[in-house]
């Protein structure tokens, strides 16, 4: 997979190695947090079951989608459908609170660290629970971010306003806490009406989703300001610096998972860490320095909490 390099698990206990994890936490002056879906999924924003079944139950019957990551590909009849399932898609992915307080607590576990976070994730969760947005780099765009059709247009735009508008306009309504919700008589339209497309308010032309799929993804000035903060963290930090990797699948091995082993590899203090359900792995190299646990991430967290 990694041109022939090879790649192991961690000796020790489960047990163990939480507290091989919680000293060295303890003990290292700076935390590169990498995270991934894993990351979001423990915390309880899963893509299928109850959540889709709750939220999406009629494109489901109508259009036989099965998750929410398929349904972002379907191609619907046309674009007050489209848009209507984006909404959706969007708020319940990225304007409410997390089902588990999984990344509340990753935040108290490294809040007193010098820290710095890079993720594939793009549902805000690291804002949300309170990171400081200076130390966070998004490298695969934001749920929260339109931008132009036309790659040229180097621009994002929030989206919160016609989210909230597009979400009225299919039935939904607000709960006692302030969020969207199906209404008991469950009287959900799957469209919204032909004047909330949205459109790039300055422009005027069509919009997309600020997602990274090829290369029409719009890297605007936000997403380079953080880029380079994160280039200058690793620039200066030098000596116990600990690669805390959570939820890193082999989808985008190059943006977390490679680096990470590479840098531990280059740096003779540093300490790679990687929590994982079934794929905590190592490089064999880097072993006497790594620390797996194979679990899930948000239990896990409990424990060094």
């Amino acid at each position: 997979m990694f041109g022939g390099t090879k790649i192991t698990t961690s000796t020790g206990s489960y047990s163990d190695n939480i507290q091989k994890l919680k000293k060295a936490l303890g003990v290292c002056d700076a935390v590169v947090i990498g995270a991934g879906a894993g990351l979001s999924t423990s915390a309880g924003l899963t893509y299928s079951g109850e959540r889709f079944e709750k939220y999406f139950f009629d494109f489901k019957e109508k259009y036989g989608i099965t998750d929410m990551y398929s349904g972002g590909f379907y191609p619907f009849p046309n674009e007050e459908t489209l848009w209507a399932w984006w909404a959706r898609h969007i708020y319940f992915n990225r304007y409410i609170d997390s089902p588990k307080p999984v990344y509340e607590n990753l935040l108290s576990l490294v809040k007193d660290k010098d820290y710095f976070v890079l993720t594939t994730n793009v549902d805000h969760r690291f804002q949300r629970a309170g990171f400081d947005k200076k130390r966070l780099y998004y490298t695969q765009g934001d749920y929260g971010l339109f931008q132009s059709v036309d790659p040229k247009i180097k621009k994002t735009f929030d989206n919160e306003e016609w989210v909230t508008k597009a979400m009225v306009a299919q039935g939904f309504v607000r709960d006692e806490n302030g969020f969207f919700t199906v209404p008991e008589d469950i009287n959900i339209k799957m469209t919204i009406p032909t004047e909330l497309i949205p459109r790039c308010p300055v422009y005027g032309g069509k919009v997309t989703m600020n997602l990274r799929s090829d290369d029409t993804f719009v890297e605007d000035d936000g997403w380079h300001e953080a880029a380079e903060r994160y280039e200058n963290f690793l620039r200066t930090r030098k000596g116990k610096v600990l690669f805390l990797e959570l939820g890193v699948g082999y989808n985008t091995p190059v943006i977390i998972k490679i680096p990470f082993w590479n840098m531990t590899a280059q740096n003779p203090e540093a300490t790679y860490a990687c929590v994982n359900q079934g794929e905590a792995v190592t490089l064999e190299a880097i072993s006497n320095r790594s620390i797996c646990i194979d679990g899930d991430i948000g239990e896990v967290i409990e424990k060094l909490v």
